[in-house]
C-alpha cells in the first residue's frame, strides 16, 4: 500500500487525512495565537505581502483554501472581492465565522471542503489562495489539479507556505528553534505539544521551493514563480491558468 508523510512518519493516506483533521481540531481555538508565538508575529506581515501581491479587486470571486480562521480572507474581503473560505476542518471554520462576526465582516461564504475533491464547478473562481495549508494535504498533486480545475482561464494560483531556510548559519539556528522550542511553546500555549511537533515535522517533509514549483507546473499552471522570504523560511509560489 502506498504511504504518505505525516511528519516524520509514513502512514496510509486515509490515516494522514484523519490525523491532520485531529491536529487542527485540537489547535483551532489557539491557532492564530500560536502563529504569533511561532513566527514572532511576522506571519501577519507575510500575509499582508501575500494579499498585496495577489491584488484582489471588486467583482472577483476568490477561493481561499485551508483558510478556516479567516486571516487571508479578511484581508482579501477588504478589497471588495467575493471570498469563499474552504477548509476540511469544521472547528477551524467555526473559529473563522466567530472572528468574522466579532469584526463585523459580512458577505463571506464558508464551505467545508477537502482540497483534493472540491465540490465547486469548473472555472468558478478568479483566484485560488492557500496559506500554510498545502503541506497538510494528503495528495498535493490532487489538490493542485483541483485548484487548476476550479480556476477560470486567466485565473491565478497563489500559495504561501513554510519552506527550507537557505541562509548559512541562520538555517541551523532556525532548525534548532523549530524542532526544540516550538513544540514546547505549543505545550504551554495550546496545551498540545504533539500537534506542534507534527506541524514542524511537516515543514521538513514538504518539497523544497524549486521542486514544489515543478509540481505546480505539472498541474498545468504557467509562468510559475517563487519568492523566498527570510532566506526561504517562507515562500510564495504563484502561477496562472492560461
Amino acid at each position: 500500500m502506498d504511504k504518505v508523510s505525516f511528519g516524520y512518519e509514513d502512514v496510509p493516506p486515509e490515516e494522514k487525512t484523519r490525523r491532520v483533521r485531529g491536529v487542527f481540531s485540537n489547535v483551532a481555538s489557539r491557532y492564530d495565537l500560536m502563529n504569533d508565538f511561532m513566527s514572532g508575529g511576522m506571519h501577519r506581515l507575510w500575509k499582508n505581502h501575500f494579499v498585496r501581491k495577489l491584488k484582489p479587486r471588486k467583482g472577483q470571486h476568490i477561493l481561499d483554501m485551508a483558510g478556516g480562521t479567516g486571516d487571508i480572507a479578511f484581508r482579501i474581503a477588504a478589497s471588495g472581492a467575493e471570498v469563499t473560505i474552504a477548509d476540511i476542518n469544521p472547528e477551524m471554520l467555526a473559529v473563522g465565522r466567530e472572528r468574522a462576526k466579532k469584526r463585523g465582516i459580512a458577505g463571506l461564504t464558508w464551505s467545508e471542503q477537502n482540497a483534493e475533491t472540491l465540490t465547486f464547478e469548473d472555472r468558478a473562481f478568479d483566484a485560488y489562495t492557500i496559506a500554510f495549508g498545502i503541506r497538510n494535504v494528503t495528495h498535493i498533486d490532487k489538490a493542485l489539479a483541483e485548484a487548476h480545475r476550479v480556476l477560470r482561464v486567466g485565473g491565478r494560483f497563489m500559495c504561501l507556505e513554510f519552506s527550507t531556510a537557505t541562509w548559512p548559519g541562520f538555517k541551523q539556528v532556525y532548525d534548532r528553534y523549530s524542532h526544540d522550542i516550538v513544540p514546547k511553546i505549543g505545550k504551554v500555549v495550546a496545551k498540545d505539544e504533539d500537534s506542534y511537533r507534527y506541524l514542524i515535522e511537516s515543514i521538513r517533509r514538504f518539497p523544497p521551493m524549486e521542486e514544489f514549483k515543478r509540481m505546480i507546473e505539472r498541474a498545468g499552471f504557467a509562468e510559475v514563480t517563487v519568492e523566498p522570504i527570510l532566506g526561504g523560511v517562507v515562500a510564495i509560489h504563484s502561477g496562472w491558468k492560461i
